[in-house]
């Protein structure tokens, strides 16, 4: 790239072309994991579509390494990439509801937060994830887990609609009517098929949950944990909690003889009727009465909320997941030894239920392999401090290579590092050979691979392999 050619792309922007030398640059290019320190050569804050296509022929016409953001909240750091281009879409915000459908149209750039709070005040939600900054792009894409994926699937399984910018530089609609092909792909295969300007969601009525955390004494974890398998696989899927181990947070509203304490508990979210929540939770209360109980009545912004101020952009985390079907005595004292030995106070497990609705949609209707997993578990190293980083990278590594025999093979796609072609393969399964034919189709020269990358068949002459 010389300068004059720089230039002149500059100069066909509508938005914003950020380079190294501009005083805003070091803002631009940090993304929510502070593990990641990348330095892309321009960042394009692309104000309309017009700009997104401008920023696709330049990077594909001149062989320039190309990462697209969309909330910056990628594990991996896939939003970002050293010394090529980064689409910026941070200013796609429109949010357009559609009461009497039942829809909603969201923009690239909007994190959940900001659709939660829009579709809050007609009585709906999207079912997404449990971090209000994460964005809608990279969650959806990916397949998108979270606090009501028993009610009502995964947030793929509410999609609609997609909004595309291909790799040539052309749109497109993906719908079940207009390039399904691309539709199936787009649904958990990732950002391997195109840059997504909008969504369409079907809306779901929930508007205050019966929800929250109870936390229980470490010592009682293996009996919590057998318990919460056998409650939560069975249970109606009105009710969602995902089994978690922790260190509780010194700050109110906790109390203060838990502070720092090493704790299990379940983060719950009941979507039944408010007025039966009570009488819902009378057996999980009487299982073991809660060292902490904060679940009642909440709005679901708060509740999709929760955590955000505990773990704000900028702390270090290093992701390692795995998908789980049943939980055996033996991974259970596996997961209590390393909970006990937390590096850090940040440093949490989660193990999110993908049973109930999710589990009714055949795992080859869209891109998402393991419907027949129970949960999507994730070991999250987190610090917030550099001096950190390889105690929590080792334990999380360590962790989950002694759990990793107890797992389905693959892994959620957003709860993973960039960890190479095979654990690629490996989360896609079946669904894989697919992939790789749709990427062909719209990605022959696999423009798109700043991201869980699906390689396709055959590059073209001066392709980016």
């Amino acid at each position: 790239m010389t300068s004059k050619t720089i230039a002149a792309f500059k100069a066909s922007l509508r938005g914003k072309l950020i380079q190294p030398e501009d005083a805003e640059y070091n803002t631009a290019r940090k993304v929510y994991n502070g593990m990641i320190d990348k330095h892309p050569a321009l960042i394009a804050q692309c104000a309309d579509v017009q700009d997104v296509i401008a920023c696709v022929n330049f990077a594909r016409d001149n062989k320039v390494l190309l990462a697209v953001r969309g909330g910056g909240h990628n594990a991996g750091g896939l939003g970002i990439c050293d010394d090529g281009l980064v689409i910026d879409l941070s200013s796609f915000k429109s949010i357009q509801i559609n009461e009497k459908d039942k829809t909603v149209r969201a923009g690239g750039g909007c994190l959940l937060k900001e659709i939660d709070e829009a579709t809050h005040k007609v009585g709906m939600i999207v079912p997404s994830g449990i971090f209000g900054t994460t964005g809608v792009g990279g969650l959806t894409l990916g397949g998108g887990l979270g606090n009501f994926t028993r009610s009502f699937g995964l947030t793929i399984d509410n999609l609609l609609e997609a909004e595309v910018v291909l790799a040539d530089g052309a749109t497109a609609t993906a719908s079940a009517s207009e390039n399904p092909d691309l539709f199936w792909a787009l649904r958990g295969g990732g950002g391997n098929f195109g840059i997504v300007l909008s969504f369409l969601f079907k809306l779901q009525p929930a508007h205050t949950v019966y929800a929250g955390p109870m936390l229980w004494e470490l010592e009682d974890a293996a009996e919590m944990m057998e318990w919460h398998h056998d409650y939560i696989t069975k249970a109606p899927d009105e009710m969602n909690g995902y089994f978690a181990f922790l260190t509780v947070p010194p700050v109110d509203p906790f109390p203060a003889h838990l502070h720092m304490k090493k704790m299990c508990g379940v983060v719950w979210c009941y979507t039944g009727p408010l007025e039966k929540g009570e009488e819902v939770f009378k057996p999980v209360r009487a299982k073991k009465t809660p060292a902490l109980d904060f679940t009642g009545p909440m709005p679901v912004p708060v509740l999709q909320t929760l955590f955000d101020g505990l773990y704000p952009p900028g702390f270090l985390w290093y992701w390692k997941a795995d998908f789980v079907k049943d939980i055996e005595k033996e991974a259970i004292d596996l997961h209590i030894k390393y909970a006990n030995a937390f590096p850090t106070p940040f440093c949490q497990m989660h193990m999110y239920p993908v049973n109930g609705a999710a589990s009714r949609i055949g795992k080859n209707v869209t891109a998402w392999n393991y419907r027949d997993a129970n949960y999507a578990m994730v070991i999250v190293g987190i610090d917030n401090n550099e001096a950190g980083k390889e105690k929590i990278i080792e334990w999380s590594k360590a962790y989950w290579n002694a759990l990793h025999p107890y797992s389905c093979g693959g892994a959620y796609v957003n709860f993973m590092m960039d960890e190479g072609e095979e654990r690629v393969k490996a989360t896609y399964g079946e669904n894989y050979e697919k992939l790789v034919e749709i990427k062909t189709k719209y990605d022959p020269n696999n423009l798109f691979r700043v991201n869980q990358n699906i390689k396709p068949q055959k590059a073209s002459a001066g392709a980016m392999a």
